[in-house]
């Protein structure tokens, strides 16, 4: 592929084994109404999540996969609330009364989701579609299986238009991995073979970021990063729509959390904030771990000498650090219908870090156990219409009771 204006002849790698087990598990859609729904995508969000879906490596080992009830305190001799000793229940009253007891118990054991949902590190999109639902984020974890056909669908659609402009810009090459460090290791030779375009000036798509906010992991893809006219650094994020309307403000919102994110982790990389041993250390993974032989022959072709998962982390912070590369200047939200692929319209975003932060601090702190999960408000509830899981929903339920046992006190005073 030859290279001009705009343009780079790297190519970006993806990963095979990615290709052989994607997620289950989609980005989220937020819609206006039944007409609209599922209309809204971000095509950069599912290309990264079906990325990063290979080896398991999103979640704990299987050792630290037990119910919650094997993660229990053993109950100690004595204790009123212990069940009695196998063998002294002699009838099944008695069976019965220790089922209770146990049970009781385990309802009192506090859970972190991140722990709870088999969690190493959350993506962008959980995060900014909090803003959305917090309570259909996690149904979205527990029961993927409920996503209607029809959203399916429409983001086969997206993917295939931002595809299309991905392939604009650079080729796609695959390569086999073997290992989570290979997988890992992929998206560093993505930055790497990046970092050059962009100080020459030029564009790229697919531009891998992570970093740690308030003690969690974060995992993201950009869309595009490219300089306007007045040679700033620009964000861009392409949202497909299945009809040919802006999204509603709400909608909106949870983009420019999106976006803002893709800031603070993209910021956060070229200032050198991001260290490499306990990056390693959280994630858990091995940095002496030799590189397969695809991923060590693409990084030889690419000029780079590198062994194991260490070298070329190492590799890929030092560039970015040294990189004299500039923060993102300004944010873009580019809204296209698939229908016809005609632009609907462009929002610059204002990012405002403290408004942002205080908001992922609040969102994050479900994942951290220090909250309970938290629905839409009665104002928003206008969202339930289109969801998948307004049938089983707690919140609403426990909302509609409320609400109704309101009106019935009013009757009666």
């Amino acid at each position: 592929m030859t290279s001009g204006p705009g343009n780079y002849a790297a190519s970006r790698v993806t990963d095979d084994a990615a290709a052989a087990g994607r997620a289950d598990r989609l980005p989220s859609a937020e819609n206006q109404d039944n007409e609209d729904a599922f209309s809204d995508i971000s095509d950069s969000e599912l290309l990264q999540l079906q990325d990063t879906a290979e080896m398991g490596d999103r979640s704990l080992p299987e050792e630290r996969r037990k119910p919650a009830e094997d993660r229990l305190t053993p109950l100690k001799s004595g204790d009123l609330n212990a069940p009695p000793e196998e063998g002294l229940c002699k009838d099944g009253a008695e069976e019965k009364i220790s089922r209770d007891i146990l049970e009781r118990k385990r309802k009192t054991e506090v859970e972190i989701p991140l722990e709870k949902y088999f969690l190493r590190y959350l993506y962008v999109t959980d995060i900014s579609s909090q803003a959305w639902c917090e309570q259909q984020t996690v149904y979205k974890m527990e029961q993927p299986e409920l996503v209607k056909p029809e959203r399916t669908a429409a983001m086969r659609e997206g993917s295939s238009i931002h595809l299309a402009r991905e392939l604009e810009v650079h080729d796609i090459v695959s390569v086999t991995t073997q290992t989570r460090e290979d997988s890992w290791a992929i998206k560093c030779l993505n930055i790497l073979a990046m970092i050059p375009v962009l100080q020459s000036g030029g564009q790229v798509r697919e531009f891998p970021v992570f970093g740690e906010l308030d003690g969690i992991y974060i995992m993201g893809v950009i869309d595009e990063l490219a300089y306007s006219t007045r040679g700033e650094l620009e964000l861009r994020e392409l949202k497909t729509r299945a009809s040919p309307t802006l999204p509603t403000s709400a909608q909106k919102r949870t983009h420019e959390i999106q976006v803002s994110l893709y800031k603070l982790l993209f910021d956060g990389l070229v200032s050198g904030v991001l260290q490499p041993d306990v990056f390693m250390q959280r994630l858990k993974l091995r940095p002496g771990q030799e590189l397969g032989p695809e991923v060590k022959k693409h990084a030889t072709g690419s000029g780079l000498t590198v062994s194991t998962f260490r070298d070329v982390l190492e590799l890929t912070c030092l560039n970015l650090k040294y990189s004299e590369l500039p923060m993102i200047d300004s944010l873009k939200l580019e809204y296209c219908f698939q229908g016809d692929g005609s632009l609907l319209g462009c929002d610059e975003v204002k990012f405002e870090k403290e408004k942002v932060l205080g908001e992922v601090t609040f969102y994050l702190s479900y994942w951290k156990g220090l909250r309970e999960v938290k629905g839409v408000d009665i104002e928003d509830a206008w969202k339930c219409r289109m969801c998948e899981y307004s049938s089983i929903c707690e919140w609403r339920a426990q909302k509609t009771e409320s609400i109704a046992l309101q009106m019935l006190n009013k009757r009666f005073k």
